[in-house]
């Protein structure tokens, strides 16, 4: 699990904010750097659901809202909640007196991986894709979506000049990317996240990645300090993969 907190300043008298208006970045299906359906986008909604510490219902900012201090906060927890679930490699910690609980990443929470080569880094190849699929395949997993950083997105772009293979050019567009692979063992759709694991490339089902909202978001207006106020935003979540078997990975790219 990941406990999530920022510290919130607002100017003083600064315009109210209107009950019931929900502003895009807050919507409850609103992408991080990927689409609706993938594991990172299902945390955006235990975000948008803020409420105050008693309870009540934190009306969301309108577009001509002057001060975007909460804006800007909820955006950065967006990423930090993005961050802990594939940008680290991190084993659960168990919490004690002295130590803060953390929960696995979800690199932490597949079993099955591929090595991307003899070396202790190796890039990206169409073969060790192919592999991974068929692994994934044969374990009964169904992954729908590879996840890649930047970098190796311009690799997977290249299978398609691959020797053998063909492609349509426009006399005024040159398209080089590849959004969807299809390989024996089903359809692929590629998704790239800036956030992630350099070293991993994800193949996942995201239907088998589960939101666990242990404390949901809240604000709390601290003790007056200044010509300001500070607000406190906190929440606690976690992550669920439900079979450890399911999904893949590749591990050791560079």
């Amino acid at each position: 699990m990941v406990i999530l907190s920022q510290a919130l300043v607002t100017r003083e008298g600064a315009t109210t904010i209107p009950e019931g208006s929900t502003p895009k970045w807050v919507e409850a299906h609103d992408p991080v750097y990927t689409t609706g359906d993938d594991i990172v986008s299902s945390y955006v909604e235990s975000i948008s659901s803020l409420k105050d510490k008693d309870g009540s219902r934190v009306t969301t900012l309108s577009e001509d809202w002057s001060n975007d201090a909460l804006a800007k906060t909820l955006k950065a927890i967006k990423l930090d909640v993005e961050k802990a679930l594939v940008g680290v490699d991190q084993a659960a910690v168990n919490t004690n007196a002295s130590t803060a609980r953390k929960m696995a990443s979800v690199s932490q929470q597949i079993s099955t991986t591929v090595d991307a080569g003899s070396n202790s880094t190796d890039a990206l190849t169409e073969a060790k894709l192919i592999e991974l699929h068929q692994t994934c395949y044969t374990n009964g997993s169904e992954p729908t979506v590879l996840m890649i950083k930047p970098a190796d997105a311009t690799i997977v772009a290249g299978f398609a000049t691959a020797t053998g293979r063909n492609r349509e050019i426009d006399a005024k567009t040159l398209i080089n990317v590849i959004d969807v692979i299809l390989t024996p063992f089903g359809e692929l759709r590629t998704v790239i996240n800036r956030n992630q694991l350099s070293t991993h490339a994800f193949l996942v089902d995201p239907s088998m990645f589960k939101q666990c909202v242990l404390r949901p978001f809240t604000r709390t207006l601290l003790a007056k300090n200044g010509d300001a106020d500070t607000h406190f935003v906190v929440g606690e979540i976690s992550n669920k993969h439900v079979n450890y078997s399911d999904s893949g990975m590749i591990t050791g790219l560079s």
